[in-house]
């Protein structure tokens, strides 16, 4: 559909005859300055050389043209349905040694805790349509891999490149929480929620889960813990002394973070168990069944704004040309 954004300004079209008609020129001055031939036919009493009609429909046409350019002409195309506004989710991920222990089964071999997570995770995150994902990778330390973004496919990708052993080998919860918030300050206010995997309890970092949790529920921000490891002991090798298998997971401190600011602590002890918890998810943080539509715009006001500066130019050069003949 073809429509004018500022149609208003086609009430400049008469401007030029109006200005000649209030305040007559010198006729040196409208040598000078040309305007169109209805503007000076609106200064009575001044003297100007003859000009043609052609020239006259050509200044007529430009002013035209300039008038149309600045009324902003658009076409909109049909409207096209977007994705429901969604949440924010920022996922934190450890990657501290002890998510290495090959200790959870999955397609009927033992392996280790981190693979379970990315093949899980990764399923989680395709259908999050709609959503703004973002990850958060921990260990010694807390760092952005992905900020917050409709991008799932490189917040998928930047998953499956993560390695243990990337940023440390210790765990530091507190830093992955206080550096989700950090985030999320810098987004409008939405429906935000962090989900936090860990195999551990807070070992390093500069900030302790509490006070972390005080900063995520002064924002609002609701937590999600996931306690990831089994219940058994499972023997690495000839020299390994085993696993600690859920031993090692601080639950009620990811509990207390979780109850605080809203969210629910979760225990996955198997494949099939991280696969109920993002199921449960989608029902505990339900998108918006409201669509957004957004009608595509195409500026065309350059089209009228280049004929006109053609014509402009064609007519100097028609008139140089009549100048230069004369000359000769």
């Amino acid at each position: 559909m073809f429509e004018f954004e500022w149609p208003l300004a086609f009430i400049l079209l008469p401007l030029p005859w109006l200005i000649a008609k209030v305040k007559p020129r010198p006729a040196k001055a409208l040598q000078k300055i040309r305007m169109p031939s209805y503007a000076t036919l609106g200064a009575k009493g001044t003297e100007v050389q003859p000009i043609s009609a052609a020239k006259n429909w050509l200044e007529i046409l430009i002013w035209l043209l300039l008038v149309t350019a600045l009324s902003n002409p658009s076409w909109l195309d049909d409207p096209i349905t977007l994705p429901s506004e969604g949440r924010d989710i920022m996922l934190a991920v450890d990657l501290s040694h002890s998510m290495a222990e090959e200790d959870m089964e999955y397609n009927g071999r033992y392996v280790d805790r981190l693979s379970v997570v990315k093949a899980v995770l990764s399923d989680f995150i395709e259908e999050r349509q709609g959503d703004r994902l973002g990850l958060i990778l921990f260990a010694d330390t807390a760092f952005l891999q992905t900020p917050l973004t409709r991008d799932i496919n490189t917040v998928s990708q930047m998953l499956q490149e993560s390695q243990i052993g990337l940023v440390g080998r210790a765990t530091a919860i507190g830093d992955a929480l206080g550096l989700a918030v950090k985030r999320f300050n810098q987004k409008e206010e939405s429906n935000r929620i962090l989900i936090l995997l860990t195999d551990g309890r807070n070992t390093a970092g500069n900030l302790e889960p509490d006070e972390a949790l005080i900063l995520a529920r002064e924002e609002g921000i609701k937590v999600y813990t996931v306690g990831v490891g089994s219940d058994g002991r499972r023997n690495l090798g000839f020299f390994s002394m085993g696993s600690m298998g859920g031993n090692s997971i601080d639950e009620q401190t990811l509990t207390h973070i979780a109850d605080e600011t809203g969210g629910k602590y979760f225990r996955a002890k198997n494949v099939q168990g991280l696969q109920q918890i993002y199921a449960e998810l989608d029902n505990l943080e339900p998108i918006t069944d409201e669509d957004e539509t957004f009608r595509p715009k195409l500026a065309l006001f350059y089209i009228p704004l280049l004929v006109a500066i053609a014509l402009w130019a064609l007519a100097i050069l028609i008139r140089t040309a009549k100048q230069w003949r004369r000359e000769k």
